[in-house]
């Protein structure tokens, strides 16, 4: 499968739970696939959906820590009130994703929009966009640092309905909400139900 491979990093990545409303806002482990779809729709300039293309990702990060920030909140005579919540940060976060179309490469070399990761403060940088072939291989490697459909054989992590995608209207609505493992840590696994990324020696899941 020939896919165009980009890498990017960052400083900081937050993404927010969805039952987590208020209070302590803790930090997914791993982008949902509705942030990586947000990212090319950034690249592109318009909305894309997995209608358009495949996609694949593994993301990891260096440290995670507690961030205080300031919340202000409007009421209905428009005066401000202050809130202060404490905040789950991931610190030096790199992703690596996997587009089925090659025509992305393009878009990520002079992106439309911003490339966030998370938040709009997340912001992220490109390392390197590659043509590469993914492959299938029957043998033990890697794989993590994703989200795969719930269920799935020799997958670990804990459960959580997550968006495919969202829609561009106001407000924005989710579509495709289903279960997923959200896959933090990594560990050797058959991976012959996937694909093989050999230059970094990494199990890979292609969202189809």
């Amino acid at each position: 499968m020939k896919v165009v491979r980009v890498h990017l990093k960052g400083y900081t990545a937050s993404f927010r739970y969805p039952i987590f409303i208020s209070g302590f806002q803790p930090t997914l482990p791993v982008p949902p696939l509705s942030t990586i779809y947000g990212i090319l729709s950034s690249a592109k300039g318009e909305i894309v959906t997995p209608e358009d293309t495949k996609v694949g990702y593994i993301f990891q990060s260096s440290s995670k820590f507690i961030d205080l920030e300031s919340i202000y909140e409007l009421d209905e005579k428009n005066i401000a009130k202050t809130n202060v919540c404490k905040r789950e940060v991931l610190f030096e976060p790199e992703i690596y994703i996997y587009i089925e179309d090659i025509n992305f490469k393009d878009y990520f070399k002079t992106p439309y929009y911003q490339l966030l990761l998370g938040r709009s403060q997340d912001i992220a940088m490109v390392d390197e966009i590659k043509e590469i072939e993914l492959k299938k291989a029957d043998k033990m490697a890697l794989f993590g640092g994703t989200t795969v459909p719930f269920p799935k054989n020799n997958i670990f992590g804990m459960i959580q309905a997550l968006p495919s995608h969202f829609t561009d209207t106001i407000p924005r609505k989710t579509v495709g909400v289903k279960p997923y493992h959200v896959v933090e840590g990594f560990r050797s696994i058959p991976i012959n139900e996937y694909y093989y990324d050999e230059e970094l020696n990494m199990g890979v899941y292609i969202h189809e």
